[in-house]
């Protein structure tokens, strides 16, 4: 006999181990189906820490999002006496007209959040890592900073487990299958039905969802980990997290943490797409030199020797916001991602979302931004 669930989450990487919590949390018999390994470095989630910031330039839309995406870092850490969540400030720069400052702004205004506005030469005197022309404005914001994001994931699972979670790493789905009401899905291993599925697969997400094929693309991406001349300048305390929008590309940066090198990657890296099974994991000195560029242009002390190169996904959609629906035709289906880069911070709300989609259908929070009746493909149907 198939085995049955209240719920089955595929992909358990930040969105899916999240939303596995919130359904056990909540006395459902859940199932989570990983392909790889859990906490693996497939995908998008992996290379340690990613950014978390309140003055969202992207939209002002996230920022309530962000604000209980805040409080649920904070309950998990609470409940596995873990810190996720580590507060050191951050920066959005760029020349004064710029898409990242104005949005930054808009969003503080909007949601009166804490920021200050700082001259590069403020921003060198309080912050002496940053070396950014003079010409740039400069939104610093007291309450970012960076989740651990391997550590969150893992936390996330120990927390479901605990709640009695059901857990198969290694074990691929082939197949989703909604009928009836209720949705059979298919693996390499065996079948199982579930009255309802949440589909948080990352780069291989269009695999399941056909209508995502064109609109959830993968990006390779490479982050990299270098020894800073002066390490002094680049500690937690001293160094904020930060998105700069330069001349030689919009780069993201971390202070030293985990590993002893200042952490530094570039949007968009070099613009390489393709399914996520064929994009490469190898790192290249091409792939090196972009990110040196931005050190040399904007972080002289931390230009030392190269500690670690890594890649990762961005799963990107044509507006680059996210995807949180449930499936148009298929309700049963709730497909959560593609993020488009900038997803990780929100796992711990969007996991609670996802709960809520899956057992009462709807949200609280405003979703508008990340329909899939935005996109052409508005029939989407499981194919």
């Amino acid at each position: 006999m198939m085995k049955s669930f209240d719920t089955i989450v595929i992909g358990i990487g930040g969105m899916g181990s999240a939303t596995l919590w919130h359904l056990a949390r909540r006395g459902q018999k859940v199932l989570g189906i990983e392909r790889f390994d859990l906490g693996h470095s497939m995908g998008s989630s992996h290379g340690l820490n990613r950014i978390i910031r309140l003055a969202y330039f992207e939209h002002p839309n996230y920022v309530p999002l962000l604000r209980r995406a805040y409080e649920l870092w904070r309950e998990a850490e609470q409940l596995t006496r873990e810190q996720l969540l580590f507060v050191t400030g951050g920066i959005d720069a760029g020349t004064e007209d710029s898409q990242i400052v104005q949005g930054a702004l808009m969003a503080c205004r909007e949601h009166d959040l804490a920021h200050e506005v700082l001259t590069a030469r403020e921003t060198t005197q309080r912050f002496p890592g940053y070396k950014l022309p003079d010409h740039y404005a400069i939104v610093f914001q007291p309450e970012a900073g960076f989740v651990a994001s391997e550590r969150a994931i893992l936390a996330h699972v120990s927390l479901a487990v605990a709640a009695g979670a059901e857990i198969h790493g290694r074990e691929k789905v082939i197949a989703i299958e909604p009928a009836n009401g209720r949705v059979v899905v298919v693996t390499d291993k065996d079948r199982y039905e579930a009255g309802r599925v949440v589909v948080s697969a990352g780069g291989w997400i269009s695999d399941l969802i056909p209508a995502l094929t064109t609109k959830a693309v993968p990006e390779r991406q490479v982050l990299g980990w270098f020894l800073p001349q002066k390490p002094d300048l680049f500690r937690p305390e001293v160094f904020p997290v930060s998105n700069i929008k330069s001349e030689v590309g919009h780069f993201y940066q971390f202070p030293t943490w985990g590993i002893p090198g200042f952490k530094i990657g570039l949007y968009h890296h070099f613009h390489e797409t393709g399914h996520a099974d064929e994009l490469s994991r190898e790192p290249t000195p091409a792939d090196e030199e972009a990110l040196r560029k931005g050190i040399r242009y904007m972080f002289p002390d931390a230009d030392g020797p190269t500690l670690r190169l890594a890649t990762c996904l961005f799963t990107n959609t044509p507006d680059e916001h996210f995807v949180i629906d449930t499936l148009p035709g298929a309700p049963e289906v709730v497909v959560a991602s593609p993020c488009s880069g900038h997803g990780f911070k929100f796992a711990s709300v969007i996991g609670e979302i996802l709960a809520d989609l899956a057992t009462t259908g709807a949200s609280k929070l405003d979703l508008s931004l990340f329909n899939m009746k935005r996109f052409e493909e508005t029939s989407a149907v499981l194919e």
